[in-house]
């Protein structure tokens, strides 16, 4: 079992930038896909990104051209790279693991979640 932590959320103006971790700890992440989700208030969980094991990333199309995946396989850490912040950006932001070790979309195929992590944009 993995046991996921995200970090390096908090408050941005609009326009700025922010980095999250996901890192995990229990066992590596190798072979998995990991994914980022957000959830702001009154609104359902939505997908924002994903890494499958090889390197193959997938984006939503709101954050496309704005959010990087990357992985660093020796601090056992995935990052969410986000620029150019919007105040719709404003949400929970929390990491998954999937065992199928794909860029899955759906929520629904992964097995393993952080708590999450604030980010506030303000205008």
């Amino acid at each position: 079992q993995v046991r996921l932590v995200e970090s390096g959320g908090g408050l941005v103006q609009v326009g700025g930038s922010l980095r999250l971790s996901c890192a995990a700890s229990g066992r590596t992440f190798s072979g998995y896909g990991i994914g980022w989700f957000r959830q702001a208030p009154g609104k359902e969980r939505e997908f924002v990104g994903a890494i499958s094991w090889t390197g193959t990333t997938s984006y939503a199309d709101s954050v496309k051209g704005r959010f990087t995946i990357s992985g660093s396989s020796a601090k056992n850490t995935v990052y969410l790279q986000m620029n150019s912040l919007k105040p719709e950006d404003t949400a929970v932001y929390s990491c998954a693991a999937t065992v199928s070790g794909l860029e899955s979309t759906s929520s629904r195929a992964y097995d393993y979640w952080g708590q999450g992590t604030q980010v506030t944009v303000s205008s």
